[in-house]
């Protein structure tokens, strides 16, 4: 049976970074990579429950399987991984409907994955929509990144309703900024 549910016990943030290992750009092949999706940023099981322990994030299992997992990263972890530093710093510098977004209040997105046996199931759309249930009383957009070259991804992103509002160069690769307003 299938759940979309927020992290609540160690052993979902172990099956969090079990998927992420296994999608990690680096562990693919590069026509996978290109086909499926992959990830890029590795996080410790420690940096894991860290951020788990600011905001849970949201997972989708299958019985005792965690197949797909949406990390909530907030202002507050920025400093803790380089990567997140970077994509904070990048987003306080884009101006959306006439303000700084370091002058609102948003929330970011720090990694999406879904196992390559549950994609095409809708999960991205389940797992984003319980995000925005979950916190959109708190913040008014949420934002991440996708590699250009990551187009499974983009297209999942835009499809829940993202837009691009950017795009950031870091470690030789292009990313587009992606905003989903929540304000309106």
């Amino acid at each position: 049976m299938m759940r979309i549910k927020l992290v609540s016990e160690f052993s979902e943030l172990e099956g969090i970074k079990s998927l992420q290992d296994q999608n990690l750009k680096k562990n693919l092949s590069n026509d996978d990579a290109e086909i499926e999706g992959f990830v890029t940023a590795e996080y410790s099981i420690e940096f894991l429950q860290s951020l788990h322990e600011k905001s849970p994030s949201i997972i989708a299992k299958d019985a005792d399987l965690v197949v797909g997992y949406a990390l909530v990263a907030l202002k507050s972890i920025r400093e803790q991984h380089e990567l997140l530093a970077d994509l904070f710093n990048s987003i306080d510098k884009i101006k959306y409907k006439g303000q700084l977004l370091k002058n609102s209040n948003y929330v970011v997105v720090g990694q999406l994955c879904v196992a390559k046996n549950y994609r095409g199931l809708g999960l991205v759309q389940q797992m984003y929509q319980h995000f925005k249930t979950s916190l959109s009383g708190k913040f008014e957009y949420c934002l991440t990144d996708i590699a250009n070259n990551n187009s499974r991804s983009l297209k999942a992103h835009l499809k829940t309703g993202f837009l691009v509002v950017d795009t950031l160069h870091y470690g030789g690769t292009y990313w587009d900024i992606v905003l989903w307003d929540w304000s309106a």
